[in-house]
């Protein structure tokens, strides 16, 4: 089983499905694996007119536990070496979507193949939009009627169950201006209408530091992301800016609230006449330590359940099933462009996911 883990895992490194592009190679790919299970799939076109496909399957009675993983990656930013070779030295797996999360989707598959009863929720643009899973969530027939216990998500935590995470709302803020050529005075910049915005948009990153109210103690670290991302689209510097966005990633957990992050976001883009989206995924998920799920994969894997920083396709698939996230590797090499994972761990993680589809 292990060859055909790491023969799986690299065929799927080496097809590249970053977000942005179709990611229907890489489904084929994984369907031509699934000989014995009923497969739904769920096609749809994203915001940008890529087609996309995530994949139900499912075999066996109701009543069991999913395993979820998802097949767009991020972009190749900072890759040296060849972001799909599929390396495999020293026992160790590389490549762009190695740990996040394709060899966990194929650890997941094995896992699958193994087990009378078993079901797998195959996504695409968790890295993005969620919308994968939230198609899965709102349309997918099999998943409802496998009638699932709980969804194990497949990224990578060690092995340790995660029993909740943050979820996310991005902002996006929209400055417009003239463009000229700078010297000559008939232009109006943009960036001076954006710049008001972002002395508020610190004030509110400085609050989320500070202010206790607005943080979760159960998390590290306790305080919520607020990442601001500033782009004038290409402009050079001898041409007034016709348009400056600033783009805010907020994550927050189940306690916190984000209605006054939302509301002085609101305000704030109103008072500096600038147009502002919001882009949400579902509320974030959080399982008590008691809860059945968290118990079962902490007596599986002998690991005390924690909570994550980051946000999963748990944030919309939870309302399919309870979601614990666990899976090999770490995510300090997601989004990096030294992104590995350890065969053995791969392996083990068979094992494991194995053990929870037939409990």
């Amino acid at each position: 089983m292990e060859n055909d883990l790491v023969r799986l895992a690299v065929d799927l490194v080496r097809i590249d499905s970053r977000s942005p592009l179709s990611n229907i190679a890489v489904a084929d790919r994984i369907e031509a694996e699934l000989s014995g299970f009923e497969v739904e799939r769920l096609d749809y076109t994203d915001a940008a007119g890529v087609q996309k496909r995530c994949l139900v399957a499912h075999r066996g009675g109701p009543g069991g536990f999913a395993l979820s993983g998802h097949m767009d990656t991020v972009p190749n930013t900072g890759w040296t070496d060849d972001p799909w070779s599929g390396r495999v030295a020293d026992g160790i797996l590389h490549g762009l979507g190695s740990v996040d999360m394709k060899a966990n989707v194929a650890a997941a598959i094995m896992a699958a193949k193994a087990s009378p009863r078993a079901t797998l929720l195959i996504t695409t643009d968790e890295e993005t939009t969620k919308q994968g899973a939230r198609t899965i969530a709102e349309h997918s027939v099999l998943a409802k009627r496998a009638e699932l216990r709980g969804t194990i998500v497949a990224e990578p935590t060690g092995l340790i169950p995660v029993r909740g995470h943050r979820a996310h709302i991005a902002f996006t803020a929209t400055a417009e201006g003239v463009q000229a050529h700078s010297s000559t005075g008939k232009g109006t910049n943009a960036n001076w209408a954006l710049i008001p915005f972002l002395v508020e948009v610190k004030a509110m990153f400085e609050r989320l530091r500070n202010d206790a109210s607005l943080q979760d103690p159960a998390y590290d670290p306790p305080f919520s992301d607020f990442n601001l991302v500033i782009d004038n689209h290409g402009t050079a510097v001898n041409v007034t800016a016709a348009k400056a966005t600033a783009r805010i990633k907020f994550r927050y957990s189940h306690r916190i609230d984000p209605t006054p992050v939302v509301t002085a976001m609101r305000d704030s883009a109103q008072a500096n006449g600038l147009t502002l989206e919001e882009m949400r995924e579902g509320r974030p998920p959080e399982l008590p330590v008691d809860h059945p799920l968290i118990q079962l994969a902490s007596r599986i894997t002998g690991q005390a359940p924690r909570t994550a920083p980051y946000g999963t396709d748990a944030s919309e698939l939870q309302a399919v099933a309870p979601c614990v996230i666990m899976g090999p590797g770490s995510i300090e090499f997601a989004h990096t462009p030294h992104e590995q994972v350890p065969v053995a761990e791969l392996a083990r993680a068979v094992t494991i996911f194995q053990s929870m589809l037939q409990s």
